[in-house]
């Protein structure tokens, strides 16, 4: 992918369905019983490879475009696949599908990529064992060969670490034991939308939220938002198995993980106006918008409601002066400090760390990412990509074991780099590319966006001036 230099972003954007949320989507959709309706689906590979595991394990699927309808029969209505099922390079289909395989009365095998198959699975291997499952996998990772047992047993169990999946995971097995199944997550929050899935579908989820004053159970259809102790606290989400619920339609929002390298790019490049509708808003996902306003981001919300449970709205940015300074003109901007991401805030921003990288690159002081080692093991060795990335364009950048730290404000220049076939370094590094004097070549960056979002560069190129 070649991609030369932009002299702004003007225009207005719809956006494929939310990647987690359509997920989630067909899979609780064929837990229950009857048909669903899942409008705006995601268009990505990922999500693909969750519908095609579904089919695989009996159950019917249509799909014209982004219109999907399921037709679940309950968690008694699956059958042992034909063969393994290839989740190709998605790591939520892995993960979420082991605990709906978990609770199933035959035998399964999950695999992917070679990329799928090097990431840990350990972090779901073991509950789901604690659950009465057994679970072949060679040191921990895929291909992952479950005997399922039902009814699971119930089981109190605390993350070790911070993962939307492996939450996922529980209470998806939770849903075929008998009993009460709590996952407590720990010294932050990851997002929610299982939980906002399941309560749209009919399933109680109690919420208790532990640390300061106590013990507070949150009501089914209460909208908290994020507050700034997020480390002192523990959260834990409980359902009671087994679980029966009816079929239910659904209406997906735009991926706020996508929309944000367009919000990125208006942003950095003073006189642009961008308006992108319909995009989700869950607070467990927007603290990125929160970061980039905190940088001096012209970001605004209009038109905000719920939908099926999940709050979205329009987002409009403007590219303003002060953020994207370079150094010719950061004398011009406010003098800030080095901004550090860290604790709990990384649980919030995991997908969006990449594109953060970039922007500190022109930003007055810089950025700092720290705890954030689950980058190392996600598509790619996400920092070490970045660090790469950014020094063949010029920045200066110090790469740590569980993050990095960026200088700013710097021209970035035009170079030859590499995706690492991982979908969000290509799509944060085509951003720096419109930031950049020349023009820059992105390795393997077509083919990687696929995996979330095909249609990336076509509308990205419908809103850029040069």
């Amino acid at each position: 992918m070649r991609i030369e230099s932009a002299r702004r972003v003007r225009g207005r954007l719809e956006l494929p369905g939310d990647k987690s949320i359509s997920h989630r989507g067909a899979i609780i959709a064929a837990l229950a019983r009857g048909r669903s309706t899942l409008l705006n689906y995601s268009t990505g590979e990922d999500c693909r490879r969750t519908l095609e595991a579904l089919i695989s394990l009996g159950v019917p699927v249509e799909r014209d475009g982004s219109r999907v309808c399921v037709t679940g029969r309950g968690p008694e209505g699956f059958r042992a696949p034909d063969a393994w099922i290839d989740c190709g390079n998605s790591g939520s289909t892995m993960r979420m599908l082991a605990g709906v395989l978990a609770g199933q009365a035959f035998a399964s095998t999950l695999s992917g990529d070679d990329s799928l198959r090097s990431r840990p699975m350990r972090r779901v291997i073991e509950p789901l064992e604690l659950m009465g499952a057994r679970i072949s996998a060679d040191d921990g990772r895929a291909p992952l060969h479950i005997r399922g047992r039902r009814p699971l047993m119930p089981v109190a169990y605390t993350m070790p670490v911070l993962s939307a999946q492996v939450k996922a995971c529980v209470l998806l097995a939770g849903l075929s034991a008998r009993g009460r199944t709590e996952v407590v997550e720990h010294g932050g929050r990851t997002r929610d939308h299982t939980e906002r899935m399941l309560r749209w579908f009919g399933v109680p989820v109690e919420t208790t939220r532990r640390g300061g004053d106590g013990d507070k159970e949150t009501p089914d259809d209460e909208d908290e938002t994020l507050d700034d102790h997020e480390e002192t606290l523990s959260e834990a989400l409980a359902v009671e198995g087994p679980a029966s619920f009816e079929a239910r339609d659904l209406s997906i929002p735009g991926d706020i993980s996508s929309a944000v390298f367009f919000i990125a790019a208006a942003a950095l490049l003073p006189g642009s106006e961008l308006e992108i509708a319909d995009v989700g808003l869950n607070p467990t996902r927007c603290q990125i918008l929160r970061t980039l306003r905190e940088l001096g981001a012209a970001i605004e919300i209009e038109e905000a409601r719920e939908e099926c449970n999940e709050p979205l709205g329009t987002v409009r940015v403007k590219g303003m002066a002060g953020l994207g300074a370079t150094a010719a003109t950061a004398s011009a901007a406010a003098a800030r400090s080095n901004l550090i991401l860290r604790g709990s805030l990384i649980a919030q921003l995991i997908d969006e760390l990449p594109l953060l990288a970039v922007v500190g690159t022109q930003v007055e002081g810089g950025l700092t990412i720290r705890d954030a080692a689950e980058l190392r093991v996600k598509e790619s060795d996400r920092i070490a990509a970045v660090v790469w990335n950014l020094r063949a364009m010029g920045a200066q950048v110090s790469e740590h074991e569980d993050g990095l730290t960026v200088n700013g404000p710097c021209r970035l220049r035009g170079a030859k780099l590499s995706a690492f076939g991982d979908h969000r370094i290509a799509m944060a590094f085509s951003i720096a590319a419109l930031l950049a004097q020349g023009e820059t070549v992105i390795e393997g960056g077509a083919s990687s966006v696929g995996v979330s979002f095909p249609e990336f560069y076509s509308k990205l190129e419908s809103v850029v001036e040069r």
